[in-house]
């Protein structure tokens, strides 16, 4: 739990706006990440700062971390959508899930998310649904 506290702990700020800061999540830069998500697939990454659909898709992803933070390892019911429709519809393999965050607490904080995400990646359950992602 000391892991989870940690990374709640400077959460904050997202959590608060979520669509404001939606545009920091770098998701599509790399280009095999855009081939994905075919709405980002033909937009060069130089283009993606700023894009609405990347800065939206963030917000999203920073809303469900965000609640997957705050159930502190209780969060099976969360999960089970998000493993469906990432299998079944997205298609994204779990190293996709991987993610970073420049805080204040440096490498402890970088440690400390990295074993939270480890936690969560764990308990998506791929195999029931039929994809080895």
């Amino acid at each position: 739990m000391a892991n989870f506290d940690m990374v709640l702990k400077c959460w904050g700020p997202l959590d608060a706006d979520n669509n404001k800061h939606g545009g920091l999540c770098k998701m599509h830069e790399m280009p095999w990440t855009r081939t994905l998500f075919p709405k980002f697939a033909g937009i060069a990454a130089g283009d993606l700062s700023g894009n609405a659909a990347e800065a939206a898709h963030g917000a999203t992803v920073l809303m469900k971390l965000g609640e997957l933070l705050k159930a502190e390892g209780d969060h099976a019911a969360i999960l089970k959508p998000l493993a469906t429709t990432h299998a079944t519809k997205h298609r994204i393999a779990l190293n996709n899930f991987m993610v970073r965050m420049n805080d204040s607490r440096g490498r402890a904080g970088q440690e400390a998310l990295r074993q939270v995400m480890g936690v969560i990646i764990v308990d998506i359950d791929y195999k029931e649904l039929g994809f080895a992602g």
